[in-house]
């Protein structure tokens, strides 16, 4: 969460994949891909951990309306 406009973050699958939702105020499509570019990186570098961590960073508005 350490990252700029990061909301929740959740590690599933036995800790081989990280789920990072984002302000979509905040970052913008361009901006995920860098994002999840630093985070894979600095899991790289500072865990040790066989094979692979995937890394998905979410980003998405919802709108709901009700019609009475």
């Amino acid at each position: 969460k350490s990252f700029e406009g990061v909301e929740k973050t959740y590690a599933i699958s036995a800790g081989r994949e990280l789920r990072i939702f984002v302000n979509p105020g905040k970052v913008s499509d361009l901006a995920m891909h860098k994002l999840a570019r630093d985070i894979a990186k600095r899991v790289q570098d500072e865990l040790k951990y066989p094979g692979e961590i995937k890394v998905s960073v979410i980003r998405e508005n919802r709108v709901v309306e009700f019609a009475r």
